[in-house]
């Protein structure tokens, strides 16, 4: 009975089985934060890509964890989901020591699971079960860091040195010609040969599309880009997979990377992924190559995205109004020899 009172109170279809569902507890009034999680990552699975469900694989799993530790029971109902429990879980996530010995989890990394379980209650309020969204009063606190780069000086650095073995040479020239292209690693190591396309300017294209985005990417090869496909074409033409560049594990790339950047005298923490950051700052923008280009190329969807990537260097400030203080002088100059016009 009460049951019944219940579903015509909220206006539901009234059956016999929303009634029996009810009173089980297994209707969408009684959905488990377990249930949510599944639903979303079964759904999801095809829509995003392996890299970024993983990272919701994380989250779940922490979830489970702070589930069990916080209320003593393998999951709960989704209408206890509160403010409280959010601040509770940003706890457990920055204080949080794992068994093995690894890297505990930063501000921006408890954010970005807390932004994942967000999009995950945004869903669970879309398919009406749940009432508010638990997130409304919470504001997500993310550090800003300035990611590095090389200089236009470090970039010449790893240039001019040389290398004895053949692995550090393989790693510094494809490190390269990414800081000339812009790509990412995946996209870099997923390169065939038959995506270097000369076009009507005369020119070699690389024309790809971003495995994170899908986002077609076209980007004019600049000479030292160029330059390294050549010296790799015959041994690319013996590889049966049609690659276009030898590109070592992710892992083994970033360690070599390591050992390079000190050999030079470089004392950044430099990745793969900073070649990225050197296209869109030394290598473009500060070269006077307008921002919606450098967006183009780098495959951005947004123009706040590639302002990410994209410090406004201080020495093209300093260009810049320099510019501005030539055109003030000359105008200055312009005016100061305008003939006079005398008025009675």
């Amino acid at each position: 009975m009460e049951a019944h009172k219940q579903l015509l109170s909220e206006g539901k279809l009234v059956t016999a089985q929303a009634i029996k569902a009810r009173y089980l507890g297994q209707d969408d009034q009684h959905k488990t934060l377990k249930e949510l999680v599944a639903y979303h990552n079964t759904n999801m699975d095809s829509v995003l890509k392996y890299g970024t469900m993983k990272n919701y694989y994380s989250t779940e799993r922490y979830l489970h964890k702070f589930i069990k530790d916080k209320f003593k029971t393998p999951d709960i109902y989704l209408k206890q989901l509160n403010y409280r429990f959010i601040v509770d879980f940003e706890q457990y996530l920055l204080n949080y020591r794992p068994e093995k010995a690894r890297k505990t989890c930063s501000n921006n990394g408890a954010m970005k699971h807390l932004e994942r379980l967000m999009k995950m209650t945004n869903l669970a309020v879309k398919l009406e079960w749940l009432d508010k969204d638990p997130f409304h009063q919470f504001k997500l606190n993310f550090q800003k860091h300035n990611r590095s780069y090389l200089s236009e000086r470090e970039l010449e650095l790893i240039e001019e040195t040389t290398f004895k073995g053949k692995g550090y040479e393989k790693v510094r020239n494809v490190f390269l010609f990414s800081c000339y292209t812009g790509l990412s690693y995946v996209d870099v190591k997923e390169l065939f040969q038959e995506q270097l396309v000369l076009g009507i300017d005369g020119n070699y294209w690389l024309h790809t599309k971003r495995a994170k985005t899908d986002e077609i990417v076209k980007i004019p090869l600049l000479p030292k880009a160029k330059a390294i496909i050549e010296k790799y074409t015959e041994e690319m033409k013996q590889s049966p997979d049609g690659k276009l560049l030898p590109v070592f594990s992710n892992q083994k790339v970033n360690s070599y990377l390591k050992v390079i950047t000190k050999a030079c005298g470089i004392h950044k923490n430099i990745t793969f992924h900073s070649a990225r950051h050197t296209f869109a700052t030394t290598v473009t923008l500060a070269n006077g190559v307008p921002i919606e280009t450098v967006s183009k190329m780098l495959g951005h969807a947004k123009l706040t995205t590639t302002q990410i990537y994209a410090r406004v260097l201080e020495k093209k400030v300093g260009e810049d109004m320099q510019d501005l203080m030539n055109l003030f002088e000359a105008k200055e100059k312009q005016r100061s020899e305008a003939p006079k016009s005398y008025h009675n």
